[in-house]
Formats: structure tokens, sequence, C-alpha cells
């Protein structure tokens, strides 16, 4: 057993209402520069829908993830390493821009500029490639509310695997928000993939980066990734992906989409697992056993033997009680509501999602029946208009069972906690039905429904000694300003994470923003005005830090990855 530390989310997709906040943050903090118009690391998918990008999730087109040979052993989809050595410099197996969207923006200066006339000026929209005038056909979240009609969602991979059983009539469909960010995966393929050596997985968090230095563009690792959730920037050459706000959670602060999430569904927290099982878990036969399979790669942080392996390893009791108090694992582990998204793509994922039960009261209320009633619920809910056979194709691999069970245990939860609430005698049934004691869903509803902060949020500070000096550390960010890649993050002394620029749109007094990269959810510095009229320097904290793994990270064929000098983004 070889213990290691991985940094892990859960959303509940019962509390997302769609607004994209997290969206724009991350957009904000981490890609709002020239060559990323078109590059969203955190987005917020309507299900059903094609996604982002164009059904992403097509892995018989996209060569995505992994899959086993004849001899049952783990490889590439996207081929063997002398095929992929082929395509290297005309890859078949990549999205073009058109399938992420291409990118606009609009003639504001038609608007500001037209001089007093009796028709309303257009801003018309302009492509940000060519700068000419553009038709905009599609987006990030075209799929958004199913505003893109059911000739477009019906083209959704997973529909096409229930034709039997779900009618997509547009009138009569179903619908949730499915947020999404890089997956950080135990056995990332994009590593794997990558002929550079430019994808690395720390060592101490599991937070998988890019090594800008070392990357040099192959985009062979856009195709490795079954999520589509590492992008290419074409004006840098670089590969770019979600890096978990690591200078954030260095320091114990949660990511920027966790801190600005407006439902509250996101849960952060520490996993402890084998890292000697993840390649069997990976390989397993069946599709529909590789959930299972990586739930038996976690630890129990409270087992004393898992304990002293952790401490072996010379993991910090900091990070063993962190992994102890994990909300993660109370979600994926204890009560088993969080399931993997897509584990036959075999990769091992670390964002799970707690499946959507809603609107299934409001649908029993119509009918007349008591939507809370515990025996309603459960019967209700094969019946939910957001089939059940659709959540499993997306969390399970098809396989019914986990899903159902995690629905009924939060239809449980939702009955159980209706009596005590309404100062009912509890039904003492409810618990047993769902395998949990009622202490467990008291904990679970408490985890689920009104959770603190703290609660939501477990993250041990992964800083060094030298975190006292992150205030007053000036660093940059290397892709920044032109000619970035190569540039350490010390090169530039000034300020990079200060964020100024507006692209001229704003007055001067009102030209600086408020970097949402450093900022710690609480201190209101920048983002209101002051008294002078002034709205601050928007400057909050620390000016981040080069993220540096501690030691080599090993990926999914087997290979070692060593540890990159440096990082940035």
């Amino acid at each position: 057993m070889r213990v290691m530390a991985q940094l892990a989310m859960v959303m509940n997709l019962d509390k997302c209402i769609g607004c994209h906040t997290c969206s724009v943050t991350c957009k904000q903090a981490w890609t709002n520069r020239s060559g990323t118009e078109y590059v969203w690391f955190n987005n917020v998918e309507t299900r059903p829908g094609q996604g982002y990008p164009r059904q992403y999730q097509d892995q018989e087109k996209w060569k995505g993830g992994w899959k086993l040979d004849r001899r049952g052993r783990l490889t590439l989809k996207s081929g063997s390493r002398m095929k992929r050595l082929l395509n290297i410099f005309a890859n078949p197996d990549l999205p073009t821009v058109s399938d992420y969207y291409d990118p606009w923006s609009y003639d504001y200066d038609n608007l500001l500029s037209s001089p007093a006339m009796d028709t309303t000026p257009v801003a018309r929209p302009k492509s940000l490639i060519t700068g000419e005038d553009t038709k905009i056909t599609w987006g990030a979240n075209w799929d958004d509310d199913l505003g893109s009609g059911p000739e477009q969602v019906g083209r959704d991979p997973l529909l096409s695997k229930l034709s039997d059983q779900v009618k997509l009539e547009f009138e009569q469909t179903f619908m949730f928000y499915l947020p999404r960010i890089c997956e950080h995966c135990l056995n990332p393929s994009c590593a794997a993939s990558c002929p550079s050596g430019a994808i690395y997985k720390r060592a101490e968090d599991g937070i998988v980066l890019v090594d800008q230095d070392k990357c040099r563009g192959w985009r062979q690792c856009v195709t490795g990734c079954p999520y589509k959730k590492i992008y290419f920037n074409h004006k840098t050459g670089k590969a770019e992906k979600c890096t978990f706000c690591y200078p954030r959670v260095e320091v114990g602060i949660p990511t920027v989409c966790s801190e600005t999430c407006v439902g509250r569904l996101r849960y952060i927290g520490v996993m402890l697992y084998d890292a000697d099982a993840v390649l069997e878990a990976a390989s397993a036969t069946d599709d529909r056993d590789l959930y299972p399979a990586q739930l038996g790669v976690f630890l129990n942080p409270h087992d004393p033997r898992v304990i002293a392996e952790a401490e072996r390893a010379g993991i910090s009791p900091e990070w063993i009680q962190a992994a102890q108090d994990s909300p993660v694992y109370k979600l994926i582990v204890d009560y088993q509501i969080a399931l993997p998204l897509h584990p036959e793509y075999r990769t091992m994922p670390m964002v799970w999602y707690v499946p959507p039960l809603s609107p299934v009261v409001d649908v029993l209320s119509e009918t007349g029946h008591d939507g809370e009633n515990v025996a309603n619920l459960f019967g209700a809910i094969d019946a939910l208009r957001i089939p059940v056979e659709y959540l499993a194709e997306l969390f399970t691999a098809g396989e019914v069972g986990p899903v159902r069970a995690a629905l009924q245990r939060l239809a449980g939860m939702r009955a159980f906690m209706r009596s005590i609430n309404l100062g009912q005698e509890p039904d003492l049934s409810i618990p047993e039905s769902v395998r949990l004691a009622p202490e467990e869903i008291e904990a679970m509803y408490r985890l689920l429904a009104i959770a603190k902060y703290e609660h939501r949020y477990v993250i041990p500070s992964g800083a060094t000694s030298r975190a006292h000096e992150l205030d007053s550390l000036a660093t940059g960010c290397s892709l920044d300003v032109d000619g970035g890649p190569g540039m350490t993050a010390f090169d530039a002394m000034d300020d990079k994470f200060h964020l100024t620029d507006t692209n001229g749109a704003a007055p001067e007094e009102k030209s600086s923003r408020v970097n949402l990269l450093n900022w710690d959810g609480r201190s209101t510095e920048g983002l209101l005005p002051s008294r002078n009229g002034s709205n601050g320097n928007g400057h909050n904290g620390s000016g981040g830090r080069s993220g540096h793994g501690n030691g080599a990270a090993v990926n999914g064929s087997g290979t070692t990855i060593p540890e990159p000098s440096k990082v940035a983004r």
C-alpha cells in the first residue's frame, strides 16, 4: 500500500441554478488573456445537450481516455505510441475551434461614437479571429435551458443510447445543469499522451498542471483528455488547463469557482488513496465495475494502519486530519451519494457529483400526492423527468443501481428530516431502508443543506515556511505578456496578478479591477467605491506563487514524469 493524498471536489447538482457565476469568475481569474478567448476552464452545461466542445463525450470520434487492449492491458484510446508519433504533425482527432465556438465580440465603438441619428445604432458581432463581421451559431453554453431546440439537443451522444427509454419531445423534455472543470484524475490520460512530458501530477496534492517551459504545443493532450479540458492557446502555442487554483489552495483558500458559487454546491476536501491500486482499478474488465473499483482505491483516513502508512509516506498530520474531516470523503465513501463523471474513460476522475433529485417533489404535488412522503418519493424515482438511465450513462457507465441508491438516500433524507423539522415522530424505517443510521442522515442533511464555509472547504495549507512572504512576494504570470512562455514567475517584478486592464472600455477612475485569483471571499477592498470616489486599487492579498511539485508523478502508462523546475499556469 502506497498512500498518497489528493484534493478532490464534489458538486451537488440539486443546487446548481445555472447562473454561470463560477464560469465568469474563473474566466476573469485565469483566461482573460489574448489567445484564450474561446477557453473556459470552468463551464456549466445544460443536460441534455451537446456540451462544450460539441459532442465531447463521443470518444469513438475523439479517441480520449483509456481502453483495454486484447491482452487486457490499459492503453490510450488514441492509439499506440507509434501511431501517435505518426499523427504528431497532423492529428485527425482534434476538435476544431468551431467545435468549441468561434469567439466573437461586438462593435461597441459603433454604439459609443455614433452621431445623433433617427435610428438606434447596432453593435454587430465581430470575429475575434478575423476581425470581420460574423454570425453567431454556437457558444460555450448554447444548450443553456434547451435554447438551441430539439434539433441540437437531440445530438447529445448519451441520448442516442437511450432512444428506447427517452422520447425527447421538446415541450416535455427534462434538463439539469452540469458544471465541469478538469477532473485532476488519478490516472490522467493527458499526461500519458504528452510527448514532451510537460503535463505532470503534483505528488503533494494531486493537482495536474502543465509546465509551460516544457510544452511544445503538440496538442496530443487535447486528444488524450476525454473531458476535453485541456485547451490550446493559439497565440502562445502552449497547452493550458484548469489549475485547481493552486495559488489559493496552497494557502488554504478554496478555488475561485467554489468561492463564488451562488448555490454553495461545491465541496473541497482531501482523499487518501492507494497509488499502487490505481492501475488495477482502472483496468477493470467491465466498464460498470469501474465505479466500485475506484471506491476501493480510496483509503479510510480513520484506519490506524492507513494513518501509519500515510505518516511513513511523509504526509503531514495536518493533511491526515483534513482527510478525516473531509466533506468529500463523507459524500463519496460514507454516504455514497456522490458519483464520478464518466468512469468508463478509465482516468479515475476526482471531481464527483451528487445526482439531481428535483423536481420530483413538485411533480408529485401536482398529481395530488404528498410530495415529501417517503413511499411516494421512492416510487417516483424511476419515473423522474430526469431518467435514471440518463444519469447512469453520465456517472456509472450505464449501471442504474448506484444512481438509484444515491437518489433513494437523498429522498429518504428529505422525508426523514421533514418529520423532525415539523416536530413529528421520525420514521426510523427510513434510515434502515437506505442503509444509513439516523444520525448519519442528520449529518448528511447538515452537510448538504446548511453546511458552514469551514465544513464545505476543508483544505490544509500546502504553503511552505515561506508562506508569510506571499503578501510581499511580487510574482508574475508568464502568460500575461507577449512572449511569456519560458519566463519564470520571478522575471517580472511588477505584480502581474494586479489586473488593471479593461481594454480601454472604462473611465480612468474606474479602470482598476479586483483580482479574483487572490480574493479571500471576505475583503471588500476594491469591490465598493471608497469615500473619495475611487474604487480602490483592486489588490487583495498576495500576488500568488509559482507552483512546484514535490517529487515525480507516475502516469497511467506506468512511466515516471520528472518534476519540472517551474510551472506557470
